[in-house]
């Protein structure tokens, strides 16, 4: 971890009840969804971090799913980048997965606005307060949210000229 980091880290503990995590030299601080605003604005306020450089979520299903949905099923993952110092920090909040909601972020960073809306459309986590959260990426009409692990996989094998008969078979087509 950069020495530089250290006390911006500490203080994000102190300030927010943050829990620091380190691996491979990389820090990461869990916050607790009610305080990602607030933590943000200090981050961006205070120590310029003035990038949202990105923003998503992973799906920790089935490993996250214990009797009545008591543990966090989705990690929603804030990278900042401070381009002033040359530094970069990840800020992580755990989201349940009986009713995945977090505060928006898009009044502290504009580009949240995009990433969250991105963040409903694949892994269907709400952000209360968005200004106009709706799919981004995915049709309207499509169900579910694509990038979680229970979404069903569709499949339809690939068509070349060595099957191209045995396929244009099988396929449905309009009836005229």
């Amino acid at each position: 971890m950069d020495k530089k980091l250290e006390p911006i880290l500490h203080a994000l503990q102190e300030k927010f009840g943050g829990t620091l995590e380190e691996f491979r030299d990389e820090a990461h601080v869990f916050v607790k969804a009610e305080h990602i605003v607030e933590a943000l604005t200090f981050l961006r306020d205070k120590h310029d971090f003035e990038l949202l450089s990105a923003m998503t979520a992973v799906d920790y299903w089935p490993q996250a799913q214990l009797p009545f949905g008591e543990s966090p099923r989705f990690h929603l993952v804030y990278q900042l980048t401070s381009l002033a110092h040359n530094l970069s920090v990840q800020l992580r909040v755990q989201v349940s997965g009986s009713r995945p909601e977090v505060p928006t972020a898009s009044g502290v960073y504009a580009v949240a606005n995009w990433r969250e809306r991105e963040a409903w459309d694949m892994f269907g986590i709400r952000f209360t307060g968005h200004p106009d959260l709706r799919r981004i990426l995915m049709p309207l009409d499509t169900e579910g949210h694509p990038l979680r692990k229970d979404f069903p996989l569709g499949y339809e094998e690939p068509q070349f000229t060595f099957n191209f008969d045995e396929i244009q078979l099988r396929k449905p087509f309009a009836q005229d």
